[in-house]
């Protein structure tokens, strides 16, 4: 495809000015410095989400956008942006929180940052993957409130990792790093992805192909998510799934909170079908249901996948690229084509 023909447009020339950057969060001391330092930045002081309202004034007034997945950019609002908005240039790789056919229309370009919360995800992940089946949290748990009696041979048995079946749905960047953690644990890995990997991939991962899901969900000991969010995917572990579960498993998600359904998880780990859960992300954040926070083997995190600082600097750094690449007048190389014509 020739790049010169996709939707949403690079400047035909390098801007005259320093283009008007608008970041709706903190991201930082040294990225938000940088970003002082190339362009006519305003960055959000307090890091309260901005309201509709303020995501509307906010494109009326700038060249580049930089939000991030709080930000929820729909197509009336896009109607509403200034004709000089540009760019929109996502803090994060995920992009389901913005419209991108309604960018495209308006040709206002989209880019992201891909790839830089790869490790730190899987690894948070494999905290989950680690610390459900061997009751972490009940541990924590049982010395904070000093009812600890000392060792016992039958005190907090959990289910040991090798041997067992983890089941990863979306094999991409972060589910391949988690397999490749998983098989230094023993753990047999199956995958469930939209396309099989080639065979070499899956012989370094030690990996088995299950094409179909229902398959997957019930060869699993612990299952854990990695796909990104939109239609096809909402609620793609549905009370029918976990009825296909094992007894005892385990899920972990660490992507997405609208892939479950919360209220059949809930009723699962209640009536104890499911063992525990390692959750990261919520469908209506940053709401938490108090029956997951009270479930003594529900390990509840706040959306902390990516929180490195390593990582976040990485991202915004890539922020700043692409925006530079776009005030060139050249396309980024993170330009998201995904809904675009």
């Amino acid at each position: 495809m020739n790049t010169s023909d996709l939707p949403g447009s690079a400047p035909e020339k390098r801007l005259a000015r320093k283009p008007r950057v608008i970041v709706t969060r903190r991201l930082g001391p040294a990225v938000e410095d940088r970003m002082s330092a190339l362009f006519d930045a305003r960055t959000n002081a307090s890091d309260m989400p901005l309201t509709r309202e303020q995501l509307v004034e906010a494109m009326q007034q700038c060249d580049v956008l930089v939000p991030t997945v709080t930000d929820r950019i729909d197509g009336d609002m896009l109607a509403e942006a200034g004709e000089d908005l540009g760019l929109i240039a996502n803090f994060g790789a995920g992009t389901e929180h913005i419209d991108l056919k309604a960018a495209a229309a308006q040709k206002i370009m989209v880019t992201n940052t891909p790839g830089v919360f790869t490790d730190d995800t899987a690894d948070l992940t494999m905290a989950g993957i680690i610390g459900v089946p061997r009751r972490v949290r009940e541990g924590v748990e049982l010395i904070r409130s000093g009812e600890w009696s000392g060792w016992a041979p039958t005190a907090l048995l959990g289910r040991k990792l090798g041997g067992k079946t983890l089941g990863i749905v979306g094999m991409g960047r972060i589910g391949q790093a988690v397999a490749h953690r998983a098989r230094a644990f023993g753990l047999q890995i199956v995958y469930h992805n939209r396309k099989r990997l080639p065979e070499a991939v899956e012989r370094m991962f030690g990996a088995t192909y299950i094409g179909n899901l229902d398959e997957l969900v019930a060869l699993a000991d612990i299952l854990t998510l990695h796909c990104p969010a939109g239609p096809d995917n909402h609620h793609m572990i549905d009370a029918r799934r976990i009825g296909l579960m094992k007894e005892e498993a385990s899920l972990i998600n660490t992507a997405r909170g609208d892939l479950v359904d919360q209220e059949a998880l809930i009723a699962a780990l209640e009536s104890g079908k499911l063992a525990g859960a390692g959750l990261d992300v919520y469908p209506d954040e940053p709401h938490v249901d108090e029956r997951l926070i009270r479930h003594p083997n529900v390990m509840t995190l706040p959306h902390i996948g990516s929180a490195t600082r390593e990582g976040r600097e990485d991202s915004g750094m890539k922020v700043i690229a692409n925006i530079r690449m776009w005030a060139d007048g050249h396309r980024p190389s993170d330009q998201v084509l995904s809904g675009l014509a």
